[in-house]
């Protein structure tokens, strides 16, 4: 850590030199100006953790200086000396943005004490300064919301990576936001100021492909007309994103790994030779290792892209950033369909967080957006959610009521008359064993089995809940009676 540097400003000659012997037997970098004009010309040329600041001075009022280098950097301590210590001159002192003050003739070591005083309100200013700078650079992505730690792990390698020119390969399931990284990465680059391009790849003809990537000559085919220039031209000095990059064919990857090795191509049908400093950016829901292994992609392709990874995960392993996912998303489709802003219940939340997200935070906007398009009142309810978030399969064929589904939804908050808690019990119950008897052609035998308990407990469960068992389409007289029909099993 560098000595901490201080600023004497004083007009007496012999003043400066007994302060900067002072100081510098401390520790401290002492810097002397006898002017307000040579200290503004100081601050100009470099930042100080401290400045002595004499009253009088030849070319200003001391106090007028403070105000004006206040004007310029308002966080620097700043302690006057002072000739006649008063009330007035305190009161001025502080509200001119004083640190503190002193007066001749000073004591040393309430001088130092002074000055170690400033230099730690520095330090910790200045920490805090790189803190904020550092959270921002590291967690203020556009667009991209988190803060679970395995997002936050995200971001720190989006912050490492960014400055590089390196390839990056971004692994993801389908929405889980794989170019909104390969944004933050070019947006926080050198490249930042030039072309971002994003490509998908999935499915493209060949020759499609090659054309949009490397361009085409004149009659390069049926329908080239006139000379186009490809998308790793357009994008020289910046980023191009290739968005499952795993769907790329054996030919096109060829000619990729040519221009990742000698940064040059050529355009289809052409003989001329292109330079481009394009930097690329990949991303692919499969795993690439596995495909080259097994011969589907090119193994040097996949080493030339696989320089850095980033893995993101799914929604279903963060769920804690679904709170602040919806929120974000509520406010976007509020502003964009001019609503009013809303907000989700506590059992419609309930419901979020219980859901495991299979189309990621994708899946989760979409819902959104249609509980805003929907809905009427600012308050969005379970109601407002799609029917598949409203039970999950606990068992092969067996749906439960989702969090916050049951009672109308607000089963935390039952309104006068609702269900009790041992009336819910029932009903999920019920639905669980109608379900299964539905599932095994009404063969209570097989439901039994499938439940793992005993026929007879499941007869006695039938005839309590009321459920009637049907044989052939006609309601048997009592549960207990209704013979099994014979049914072929169902996986």
């Amino acid at each position: 850590m560098p000595e901490p540097s201080v600023l004497v400003v004083d007009d007496e000659a012999e003043i400066r030199e007994g302060l900067r012997l002072l100081l510098e037997s401390e520790g401290y970098e002492v810097t002397l100006t006898d002017s307000a004009e040579g200290a503004l010309a100081r601050i100009e040329q470099r930042p100080f953790d401290a400045l002595l600041l004499d009253v009088s001075l030849p070319d200003r009022n001391g106090i007028d200086l403070l105000k004006e280098i206040r004007g310029r950097d308002s966080s620097v301590p700043i302690i006057l000396i002072t000739a006649f210590g008063s009330i007035d001159m305190a009161r001025e002192a502080f509200k001119s943005g004083a640190l503190d003050y002193i007066t001749k003739p000073w004591s040393n070591d309430e001088l130092l004490a002074q000055i170690a005083k400033a230099i730690d309100i520095s330090r910790l200013r200045e920490e805090n300064l790189q803190l904020k700078r550092a959270f921002k650079q590291r967690y203020n992505f556009p667009n991209i919301i988190g803060k679970s730690d395995k997002m936050l792990a995200v971001f720190d390698m989006v912050g490492q990576v960014a400055a590089s020119r390196s390839t990056v390969l971004i692994y993801g399931e389908s929405g889980t936001g794989k170019e909104l990284i390969a944004k933050a990465i070019h947006a926080a680059s050198p490249r930042s100021e030039r072309p971002f391009i994003p490509i998908n790849t999935g499915s493209m003809p060949v020759d499609l492909l090659e054309s949009l990537l490397f361009g085409h000559v004149r009659g390069a085919f049926t329908g080239a007309v006139a000379p186009k220039k490809g998308l790793f031209e357009v994008a020289d000095q910046g980023t191009l994103f290739l968005d499952e990059i795993s769907t790329i064919g054996p030919e096109t990857q060829a000619k990729l790994l040519r221009v990742m090795q000698e940064r040059e191509f050529m355009r289809l049908g052409g003989t001329e030779t292109i330079k481009a400093d394009v930097r690329i950016l990949a991303a692919s829901n499969a795993d690439l290792a596995a495909m080259a292994r097994e011969g589907r992609f090119r193994e040097d392709l996949y080493h030339r892209l696989n320089v850095i990874t980033i893995p993101l995960p799914p929604l279903r392993e963060r769920k804690q950033d679904i709170p602040l996912l919806a929120a974000h998303f509520l406010d976007r489709y509020c502003r964009e369909n001019q609503k009013s802003p809303r907000c989700f219940t506590g059992a419609a939340m309930r419901v979020l967080m219980d859901y495991d997200w299979p189309g990621n935070v994708r899946e989760l906007e979409n819902t959104i957006e249609r509980a805003v398009v929907l809905s009427s009142e600012e308050s969005l309810g379970p109601d407002l959610l799609p029917e598949n978030l409203l039970t999950r399969e606990i068992l092969p064929g067996i749906h439960l009521p989702a969090a916050g589904a049951l009672a109308g939804g607000e089963a935390a908050n039952p309104p006068a008359g609702s269900q009790s808690l041992a009336q819910i019990i029932e009903e999920v119950e019920r639905r669980l064993i109608l379900d299964m008897l539905e599932r095994t052609a009404w063969n209570q035998t097989e439901a039994a089995e499938r439940f793992q308990i005993p026929l007879s407990t499941l007869n006695q469960k039938i005839k309590r809940l009321g459920i009637e068992v049907y044989r052939r389409g006609r309601p048997a007289s009592s549960a207990d009676d209704a013979p099994s029909v014979p049914a072929t099993r169902h996986s």
